[in-house]
């Protein structure tokens, strides 16, 4: 279940890093909303996870999640 909760976790690192950007420098309030949110989720999920999975394991992936999906996302999607 750690698992599968920092898989989540780092999905919606994703989720807020593209929102960041709809907001151009939080001057959008949907969009900055939504950053705020998924920020918040993000690192609450990792917290999570981290009761049972190591601090090193969960930070990289969480991290490598949110970095790769950020790239696609950029690439795909801006």
């Amino acid at each position: 279940m750690a698992w599968a909760i920092l898989i989540l976790a780092g999905v919606f690192e994703v989720i807020w890093a593209y929102s960041m950007k709809m907001s151009e420098g939080f001057t959008k309030l949907t969009p900055s909303i939504v950053t705020i949110v998924f920020m918040i989720l993000s690192v609450v999920l990792l917290s999570i996870s981290m009761r049972s999975l190591p601090l090193g394991t969960a930070y990289t992936v969480w991290t490598g999640i949110g970095a790769i999906g950020s790239f696609v996302v950029g690439i795909l999607i801006l």
